[in-house]
């Protein structure tokens, strides 16, 4: 009931009185009274008056399932939401609970990862009540080869809702890397299980930095957070929530074509490589270009000396970003 109860008090302009909230859940006074007392020992700050009843006057900057289902404004992502203090990885824990037959929109979100990863098995750093950390499952009805344009339809939902959020800039480096003055703030994996002709299901995990103050030496050259760009402290759960909402619209644009092609303009217009050179570390011919934008298919274009190429996969190093001079 507390998420319930959380979100009456969440949308009242005024305060509501313990009889509606008693006759609007069909419990006790009592049951209303320990509701509110759990959520005011979770940081809650509810104001209580005679006659009058209850009212949410602050909302902490808490994690928890009652706070994300209580700001739930999606129309299906999120109609299933499993909160961790702690776990291994939501990645993981998704593709799990797709196993377990957990419909598609199915969310998991941490307060710290213990075992996250990020692209090519590298570990990802997840300490305790500083960034985001989460899944979305997905089973769309969806040929396999159009699923890793998924990545870039959810880092233009990112990137959008960091932009909203904080009024600052949040590009994209090609494919899926949220950047704030060429820094990274949030990296994206997105895992598949298919067949043939079938896709089983799809994890897209996020991890945002939002109120690191600092990172370890080995990678503070390169990593920042919406705090270190910005000096304020943001909402984790209203973030999430907005994250969702963006990506639910870009990716029914998506769903329409099965490709990119409805939103390669707006992309383009975050994309932080466009226009600039870039290195690409192809395994078998690293080479240098202008990048021009994305392809319908989400490919990188690129323009050298001799042809224009298309980059759809491998490693692309941008000048001026991440120490490549």
């Amino acid at each position: 009931m507390k998420a319930e109860l959380l979100s009456v008090l969440r949308d009242a302009d005024d305060y509501v009185s313990g009889q509606d909230l008693c006759e609007k859940f069909g419990v006790s006074r009592t049951a209303v009274w320990k509701g509110i007392n759990q959520l005011k020992e979770a940081g809650y700050e509810i104001e209580a008056v005679p006659n009058k009843g209850y009212k949410l006057l602050s909302v902490p900057d808490t994690l928890s399932e009652e706070e994300l289902k209580s700001i739930r404004k999606t129309a299906w992502v999120g109609q299933e939401i499993f909160y961790y203090p702690v776990i291994d990885s939501t990645n993981t824990r998704a593709k799990q609970l797709a196993e377990e037959d957990y419909p598609t929109g199915t969310l998991v979100v941490a307060g710290q990862q213990d075992a996250g990863r990020g692209r090519r098995g590298r570990s990802f750093e997840s300490p305790q009540g500083a960034g985001i950390f989460m899944t979305l499952m997905l089973k769309p009805e969806l040929s396999p080869v159009n699923a890793p344009m998924l990545t870039l339809v959810a880092a233009l939902a990112v990137s959008a809702a960091i932009v909203k959020t904080t009024g600052r800039p949040a590009g994209i480096k090609w494919p899926n890397d949220i950047v704030m003055n060429g820094k990274k703030v949030c990296g994206i994996l997105t895992e598949m299980s298919a067949q043939m002709d079938y896709v089983n299901h799809i994890v897209i995990g996020i991890g945002i930095n939002v109120h690191n103050e600092s990172f370890p030496e080995e990678i503070a050259p390169v990593a920042t957070s919406l705090y270190m760009e910005t000096g304020e402290h943001f909402n984790r759960a209203a973030l999430i929530e907005e994250v969702w909402e963006q990506f639910e619209q870009y990716y029914a644009i998506f769903m329409e074509t099965e490709d990119l092609s409805g939103l390669v303009k707006e992309y383009d217009t975050h994309l932080i490589n466009r226009n600039q050179m870039v290195k690409v570390l192809d395994p078998k011919e690293p080479f240098e270009g202008k990048a021009m934008g994305i392809t319908p298919r989400g490919e990188l274009i690129v323009d050298t000396w001799e042809s224009r190429r298309l980059v759809s996969a491998g490693e692309v190093s941008v000048r001026g970003v991440y120490g490549y001079v």
